[in-house]
């Protein structure tokens, strides 16, 4: 039983990294009026939030529901509400 706690514990921690560098390497190839026009947050205030969750996540890999990982996949989550989805509702 413990083994299949350890895969899957890794394995959501690959997932929730994926989805971290995904939104920190969307947020990177936008325009700053593109994120202008999505979100009040400015496009280097994404930079340095997106930046430091995927350190964050790198840094505490084994436990991906540490406090600081589940705020960094919030953050990561809500970016891509907001951006991604703001996109295809036009």
């Amino acid at each position: 039983m413990g083994e299949l706690q350890a895969y899957l514990g890794l394995a959501l921690s690959l997932i929730l990294f994926c989805v971290k560098v995904f939104a920190f390497v969307d947020c990177v190839a936008r325009t700053p009026q593109t994120l202008q026009a999505a979100t009040p947050v400015a496009k280097n205030g994404w930079l340095v939030i997106l930046g430091l969750t995927v350190v964050a996540h790198i840094v505490t890999f084994d436990n991906p529901l540490r406090l600081l990982n589940l705020a960094g996949t919030l953050a990561a989550f809500v970016y891509l509400a907001q951006v991604r989805g703001s996109q295809h509702s036009h």
